[in-house]
């Protein structure tokens, strides 16, 4: 069973999220724990017999026990054993390094001390936490914004268009190959939690700081919680294992939980990442209803105007991730955007993805290289054509020509908006394949469901769609 398996069922018996840290603090022990010969591990066995079935998770802290010496290493390895596999134990040790170092700690984390996932920091790349990932049943959790003041001294420093927690979420799931991968974002930041969750969507998230540091645990449920109800686990520590009473302090927040938890999910439910995309090109005025001719000569109810983009570089980013979604299947040595439009979304995409990409000019020079062709390539080399939108498909084929005619292999084309004029046909007629993130009657469908269209005006546009 898989870690994320584990701690999934576990929630479910449990009917919980709430996972309890043990810090222990030994000068805070009760007066009889502090009199036993291992006050240490006494004291997280009296915890742990308390909340063992009000939880979904623990999270033991590695410093509050090597802070002790080898008594603490000790209460720790005893504290994992006591728990024996039926909870999750998440090591909080914050591990980063590289290399074989990486691979030590990896070990250690779960040959050693038997943990079943494990705190990791991202600041020194992917390879440093492949070690830890090659474990493929333990899980892995990616700081990527903690819950302490400082987290807005780098983590929300701007990283290509977001804020460089986003890119950690971004780069997270692209290491999550096995599936073993969570991200630890505190609750102090709401708005931290619903950027991630919607960068992403699937992941489990380690919540701290609701309790003693005061999060919102209603605003961090409606901001993180998956559809299903799961997806996070609330993290308290001191709150509990220093309460008078352990178990009633476990048992309230439990309930606390659970009830944000129903709140959370009988709301109604936020847009999704294609609805939360066309909202947005809505908001920058990229959508606008009147009446404008097209370069086919055709009079259309609505415009959709992508050259507003680079004014808006976080929304190019998203309109960029969305172009990289289709590409990832598709096969091609280059990309070639089609002048204008397309160039700011083509660099983007390029930068994002890692593909080269060049672009046929729409008007050779009569100076310079005279290249109708912009760019670096081979003949042979097959390309993939990107463009902003797609009506009647002749500019595209128009942009092809110059391609094919230099040796390079074009058999797919990739649009954001596909208006539905007959594009796909005219590509298939020119053996190429057709590409779109959304079509122009779900933009509308979108649009109509918010609010920002009236029903005249889309009876309007879908009678001139037909």
């Amino acid at each position: 069973m898989s870690f994320f398996e584990h701690l999934r069922n576990t929630a479910i018996r449990n009917e919980s999220l709430l996972c309890v840290g043990l810090d222990p603090r030994p000068e805070r022990f009760p007066p009889e724990i502090q009199a036993q010969s291992d006050p240490i591990f006494a004291f997280t066995r009296q915890i742990i017999d308390a909340t063992r079935d009000l939880v979904c998770a623990y999270k033991p802290n590695y410093a509050f026990y090597e802070a002790h010496g080898i008594d603490g290493l000790r209460a720790l390895r005893q504290t994992i054993e006591y728990i024996g596999g039926e909870v999750p134990v998440i090591l909080d040790a914050k591990r980063g390094d590289i290399g074989s170092t990486a691979e030590a700690y990896a070990r250690a984390a779960f040959d050693v001390w038997g943990a079943d996932a494990v705190t990791v920091h991202p600041y020194l790349g992917g390879d440093a936490l492949a070690p830890f990932l090659a474990y493929a049943d333990r899980g892995v959790f990616v700081l990527c914004h903690t819950s302490n003041p400082g987290a807005v001294d780098l983590q929300t420093l701007e990283c290509g268009g977001h804020p460089l927690y986003v890119r950690v979420a971004q780069l997270a799931q692209r290491w999550n190959v096995a599936g073993n991968i969570g991200l630890v974002i505190g609750a102090t930041y709401p708005d931290a939690l619903r950027a991630v969750r919607e960068a992403a969507p699937q992941m489990w998230f380690l919540v701290p700081g609701i309790g003693a540091q005061g999060g919102n645990l209603e605003a961090t449920m409606g901001a993180g919680l998956r559809a299903d109800g799961l997806g996070i686990i609330v993290n308290a520590s001191r709150s509990i294992c220093h309460a008078p009473d352990p178990r009633a302090a476990a048992m309230e927040l439990r309930g606390r939980i659970n009830a944000a938890r129903k709140a959370a999910t009988t709301a109604a439910p936020p847009p999704s990442k294609d609805e939360s995309l066309i909202l947005d090109l809505a908001r920058i005025g990229a959508v606008r209803f009147g009446e404008f001719t097209l370069k086919s000569g055709a009079i259309s109810p609505i415009y959709i105007d992508l050259r507003l983009l680079p004014s808006h570089p976080p929304l190019l980013h998203r309109v960029a991730l969305a172009y990289a979604d289709l590409l990832r299947d598709l096969p091609g040595d280059r990309l070639a955007a089609i002048p204008y439009a397309a160039l700011p979304i083509g660099t983007a995409v390029a930068l994002l993805t890692g593909r080269p990409l060049i672009y046929p000019r729409k008007e050779i020079k009569g100076y310079g290289t005279k290249r109708a062709i912009e760019g670096k390539f081979q003949p042979g080399e097959r390309v993939i054509v990107l463009d902003d939108l797609i009506t009647t498909g002749d500019s595209k084929v128009e942009a092809i020509a110059p391609l094919r005619e230099a040796g390079l292999e074009v058999k797919d084309v990739v649009v954001l908006i596909d208006r539905e004029g007959n594009g796909r046909e005219s590509l298939a007629r020119a053996e190429c394949r057709l590409h779109a993130v959304f079509t122009l009657r779900h933009m509308l469908d979108v649009l109509k469901k918010h609010g920002l269209v009236s029903g005249e005006r889309y009876a309007q546009v879908l009678k001139w769609l037909s």
